[in-house]
């Protein structure tokens, strides 16, 4: 079979996932896209409930696998339990999706500063706290994928999930939230630049809209006003960001080092003039 087919360039079967934050939103829907496509996934929240009914339900989708492993990330403590627990199941891990996050908004006079203290803890400094601790499986996996001529054939991955808040200023106010993605996606790219020697490719998604419930009162409110700033005329799908991190972890992202991929239909790139 020719490596350019599709069941090969997008294949993920057999790898070992992490997804932080997968038990909903966005998480869950890479969870499952992972799950469809033979990987084992392990999933983490800080509710161990929410964690348990999202691994049976993706269980039962199959052909893959979810496994819960419950972590509070704000804890530097619950980063080493998460980590010490996996590694007690897993002896590589192919892909790390630091998806866990929070934000925060309100007007600059009232800004709280334990805003700032939560949101940078959680979107940003655990990001690395725990792909720090990830490496040693990170890293048996990049071998284990073996070498060609010198170079990893198969990668491990890390993927973050950043915003596009990050990468223009909102026309709302979340500072800390903002801050924090700008400052994950050049983390991701410091990372992609020291670890990529090593097998190990560090990547962002840029996301812009999606169902979750972090955007659910925005979308009640504003649906119809986000829609009509996007070109692509909607709001992300989880086949959008599911695809984009089944790339990214396949053959066909393997080059892919250091980047920052924008998802949101265009938003950022939309004028208003183009739509009169």
């Amino acid at each position: 079979m020719s490596s350019l087919e599709a069941s090969n360039l997008f294949n993920v079967k057999g790898k070992v996932v992490l997804v932080t934050g997968g038990s909903r939103g966005v998480g869950k829907m890479i969870a499952t896209g992972f799950v469809k496509n033979g990987a084992t996934v392990y999933i983490s929240s800080r509710s161990s409930s929410d964690c348990s009914s999202t691994s049976k339900e993706l269980n039962a989708l199959g052909p893959g696998k979810c496994i819960p492993i419950p972590a509070d990330l704000q804890k530097i403590s619950e980063v080493d339990k998460l980590v010490g627990e996996l590694a007690t199941k897993e002896k590589v891990l192919h892909v790390l999706v630091n998806n866990a996050g929070a934000a925060w908004g309100d007007g600059i006079d009232d800004y709280p500063d334990t805003a700032f203290t939560k949101l940078l803890t959680l979107n940003l400094q655990r990001v690395f706290s725990l792909t720090q601790k990830c490496l040693p499986l990170l890293r048996a996996a990049a071998e284990a994928g073996g070498k060609s001529d010198g170079a990893y054939i198969d990668p491990a991955r890390i993927i973050n999930i950043g915003s596009v808040e990050g990468l223009g200023v909102p026309d709302h106010e979340t500072y800390a939230y903002s801050a924090s993605k700008a400052a994950l996606h050049h983390l991701s790219r410091h990372l992609g630049g020291r670890l990529g020697w090593e097998g190990i490719n560090s990547n962002t998604v840029a996301c812009g809209p999606f169902e979750s419930k972090m955007m659910a009162h925005t979308l009640q409110t504003m649906g119809d006003v986000i829609k009509a700033a996007i070109p692509s005329g909607r709001i992300g799908t989880p086949e959008d960001i599911a695809g984009t991190a089944l790339f990214l972890s396949s053959r066909a992202g393997s080059y892919i080092n250091g980047a920052t991929i924008t998802l949101d239909g265009g938003h950022l790139v939309g004028m208003p003039s183009a739509k009169l």
